[in-house]
C-alpha cells in the first residue's frame, strides 16, 4: 500500500512529512483494529509483510504504526487543522 515505510514511524509530538504521506495507511490500520481484524492480516495486507516469516518485525511494524495512527486520531489531527493542509 504505502510506497515505502519505516519499521517505526517517527515518535515526535510534531506532525511529520512521514505522517502526511501515510495518513491513508493510518486510517486503514484504525479501521482494521476497529473491525477486529487480526494484526497478522492487517500487516500482510497493508505492509506486504509475511508475519509467519518475520513475526517479530511484522508485529513491531504493525504496533508502532497503529500507535502512531491512534496518536494522529487523538492529537495529531489538531496540528493538521492549524496548518494549511491540502
Amino acid at each position: 500500500m504505502p510506497n515505502s515505510f519505516q519499521d517505526e514511524p517517527p515518535q515526535t509530538p510534531a506532525l511529520t512529512a512521514y505522517d502526511r504521506a501515510h495518513m491513508k495507511l493510518y486510517l486503514r490500520l484504525l479501521d482494521a483494529a476497529t473491525d477486529g481484524a487480526p494484526w497478522q492480516e492487517a500487516v500482510a495486507v497493508l505492509f506486504s509483510l509475511d508475519p509467519d516469516r518475520e513475526p517479530e518485525r511484522a508485529k513491531r511494524v504493525h504496533d508502532a504504526h497503529l500507535a502512531r495512527a491512534r496518536w494522529m486520531s487523538e492529537t495529531g489531527y489538531r496540528l493538521l487543522l492549524r496548518q494549511d493542509y491540502p
